[in-house]
């Protein structure tokens, strides 16, 4: 993953203006940012398990 791209391509918008070369290329960026961060998060999820008061583990249910 390159942020330091990313942030790059968002303060040149700010400045200058990006070219439609470089908006595609910061939209595939930000796509491919989100997804990696939903991923990890779903992982996570995966992973957590919550604990009643009588000790006993369960697994996180999706809704």
């Amino acid at each position: 993953m390159n942020i330091q791209r990313i942030n790059e391509l968002a303060k040149k918008s700010k400045t200058v203006g990006l070219t439609p070369e470089e908006k595609e290329e910061q939209a595939i960026l930000r796509r491919e940012y989100i997804d990696s961060v939903v991923g990890n998060l779903r992982g996570q999820l995966d992973n957590t398990y919550t604990v009643d008061k009588d000790g006993n583990k369960e697994k996180l249910k999706k809704k």
